[in-house]
């Protein structure tokens, strides 16, 4: 069986270099980040099949939302590496649940203040749930295609696959569908994602007219089996004579018992974007400035899911002694209105104003036994204004923007400001943030069908009930030095922080804390090459101070830390990369080391798909598993390596990577969130190819 894998492996490098034809100079280009880049699009003779020399990659462009320019780009980095995981981007700093398309126990965490109203609940199912400013636009000179894939655990696979052509010099389609499907090493822990996303780029031939929309459908699947047990728990250690003498068995992780198998829980989501703007007055020989009026539509729907065939005593009592359904919804239709005016001088001025109507909540009226009655929706629309200014001159950078809630049943506001400078291969950037915001959906209303999963933290008849805006203020720094370091440092200052913890019944309720927490945030990047060596570091400190917080409940008082993160993670690479077969094929191998201190993880919630705070009875029970009192649930303080073989045949990248490689010589014993282990020891496999027709 290996000698045919090994086969088809070779078979399939093979018929790679051969298929695939490009221009190996243009393909090892690096990225770049400057808004203009040349536009095949405004070339007098535009590229046919008929002309002899191919397009540059520097032609296959690639759009932000915030009109971001950069282009494709089919080199092998260690950043490359970095990227290449379910989520398509760098993962550092978050750790998985065991399987692929679970949610991440964030060790760095970031804060999503750049908003006005409330953010939709189930947040440990939005790592993968691509929002608005995640989706990309195109402009290609010959249709574009990528394919990625990659293995996953047990049965199932991984695979994002790509299509974008220019109908047009001046209209450009792209259609893309990201699909995992993971059984899973453990019982009940399939995953099943998927997402759909369509764009379109067009530009008017005077240039005029430009819109830029697209169409998303996004569902994530996960079954939900609560963690391990008690049982599980002692069969995973191995920590009393019993198990020890089956260690064997429950190597095999499937043969661990769970606490249920019989639930789980869903994300849909789907968004039609569409942003469209004329330029009043534009830009000719004879004036230096252009006017531009714009529309900005949003229309969002949301949905979240929690599906169980029958309650468990773990969430306390339900109102029903069968299936329980516990769903809730989002609508959310947003209209902008924006004057752009651009000044060679003066730099870039957007004034906007908007609207935006939301619908939140549940199809049933609760009255708690008390009388209390918990309602079903959160109803209403906001009007708001706001601006953006950027300035680039000779190396200095201005930019500021900032959105504030004149009309409406919630308050908010957000407003950033930062300056830099670049000089050659040194660059520096100051700046400070402040925002104002209501705490997330789930905070201020849920509804379940488990008793104690009820709550509603606004228009109260007792007013002191409801929750506060969030407020945070921020000033942070960065120092950049071209291919060497990167330093970056922030002071967070977050008022009415709002989390979830667990109650004297340990079961998952919202708290506000009423003080004043503070963050400090150090992080180092460095990247340095001697030769065919590389080496890559990530380093980050945190501390947190201020954010103790006591809660007196019918006489018990509990005291804990309502911020939890490690004072140290770290990411440090060692790698080997260089040509072979006559420059045929780039290889590039290594270590990756990845380390963060020890310190109290948080807990996972299937129902609410939110991470809470451990409270202290919780952190006892974790911490005297073992049979002689000794703390035996490790969060952090422990190595994990990973051995990665990756090349570069034209434009095709081949990962191979062993995740975890030290448990292949011992049994985990450390985990991910109470209950939940992380990843054991395997081999991936996967690949990233590019098609220039």
């Amino acid at each position: 069986m290996k000698k045919n894998l090994v086969f088809i492996i070779i078979l399939l490098i093979g018929s790679i270099a051969s298929a695939q034809e490009g221009n190996e100079e243009e393909l090892n280009e690096v990225r770049t980040n400057e808004k203009k880049t040349p536009d095949f699009a405004q070339k007098k003779k535009p590229f046919t099949k008929k002309t002899k020399s191919k397009p540059p990659i520097t032609d296959y462009k690639i759009i932000s939302i915030k009109n971001d320019t950069t282009f494709v780009d089919t080199t092998l980095t260690i950043q490359r590496d970095y990227n290449f995981n379910y989520l398509r981007r760098d993962d550092f700093g978050l750790q998985p649940i065991n399987n692929v398309g679970q949610t991440y126990n964030s060790l760095i965490k970031v804060e999503e203040y750049n908003h006005l109203l409330p953010l939709f609940g189930a947040r440990a199912r939005h790592f993968n749930f691509m929002e608005a400013e995640d989706i990309l636009y195109y402009n290609v000179p010959t249709p574009l295609t990528e394919l990625y894939f990659k293995t996953t655990f047990e049965q199932g696979q991984q695979l994002d696959a790509f299509f974008t052509v220019n109908t047009s010099p001046r209209l450009n389609l792209s259609i893309a569908y990201k699909g995992n499907r993971s059984l899973g090493k453990y019982q009940h822990a399939l995953t099943s994602t998927g997402n759909f996303r369509a764009t379109a780029n067009y530009r008017t031939k005077n240039d005029r007219y430009s819109i830029r929309t697209h169409f998303v459908s996004q569902d994530l699947l996960n079954e939900e089996n609560g963690g391990l047990s008690k049982t599980g728990l002692n069969q995973y250690l191995n920590n009393t004579e019993e198990f020890r003498e089956e260690a064997d068995e429950f190597s095999d992780r499937g043969s661990i018992e769970v606490n249920f198998e019989n639930a789980e829980s869903i994300l849909l989501g789907k968004r039609f974007y569409l942003n469209h703007k004329y330029d009043i007055l534009k830009k000719t020989d004879s004036t230096n400035t252009n006017i531009a009026v714009g529309h900005i539509l949003d229309l969002t729907d949301k949905s979240f899911q929690f599906d169980q065939a029958a309650p468990t005593d773990l969430f306390g009592e339900s109102y029903d002694s069968d299936a329980l359904v516990d769903k809730v919804a989002l609508e959310d239709f947003s209209n902008q209105l924006f004057v752009n005016v651009n000044n060679n001088w003066l730099g870039s001025l957007i004034v906007n104003a908007g609207i935006s109507d939301y619908n939140y909540g549940y199809n049933t009226i609760l009255t708690l036994e008390d009388g209390t009655d918990i309602t079903n929706r959160i109803k209403g629309n906001i009007v708001s204004v706001g601006g953006s200014y950027q300035k680039y001159y000779k190396g200095f950078q201005l930019a500021a923007d900032g959105m504030s809630i004149i009309s409406g049943d919630f308050d908010g506001n957000y407003l950033n400001a930062s300056a830099g400078y670049q000089l050659g291969d040194y660059g520096l950037q100051v700046g400070i943030s402040s925002s104002s915001s209501a705490p997330n959906y789930n905070f201020l209303l849920y509804q379940s069908d488990y008793v104690n999963y009820n709550w509603q933290n606004f228009n109260n008849t007792d007013a002191t009930n409801d929750f506060k805006n969030v407020e945070t203020q921020k000033i942070h720094a960065n120092v950049q030095v071209k291919n060497w370091a990167n330093i970056e440092a922030s002071y967070s200052t977050i008022d009415n922080y709002t989390y979830f913890t667990k109650n004297t019944d340990s079961i998952t309720v919202p708290e506000q804390y009423d003080g004043s927490l503070n963050l400090l945030k150090l992080k180092l990047s460095n990247s340095l090459k001697f030769g065919w060596l590389g080496i890559d570091n990530s380093i980050v400190y945190q501390n947190v101070s201020n954010a103790t917080n006591t809660i007196n409940e019918v006489g018990d008082v509990r005291t804990f830390e309502v911020y939890n993160v490690p004072n140290i993670v770290t990411r440090n690479s060692v790698y080997y990369q260089d040509y072979w077969f006559k420059r045929a094929l780039f290889l590039q191998t290594g270590v990756t080391f990845k380390y963060y201190s020890e310190y109290d993880a948080d807990g996972y919630d299937p129902i609410l798909s939110e991470f809470y705070v451990q409270s202290p009875n919780e952190i006892e029970y974790f911490d005297n598993m073992g049979t002689d009192g000794d703390t035996t649930q490790t969060f952090g303080g422990f190595p994990q390596f990973d051995i990665f073989f990756n090349a570069r045949i034209r434009q095709t990248r081949i990962y191979f990577k062993v995740e975890n490689f030290g448990e292949a010589f011992s049994q985990n014993n450390e985990f991910s969130a109470p209950g939940y282990a992380p990843r054991d020891a395997v081999i991936r496999f996967g690949l990233v190819w590019n098609f220039f027709l």
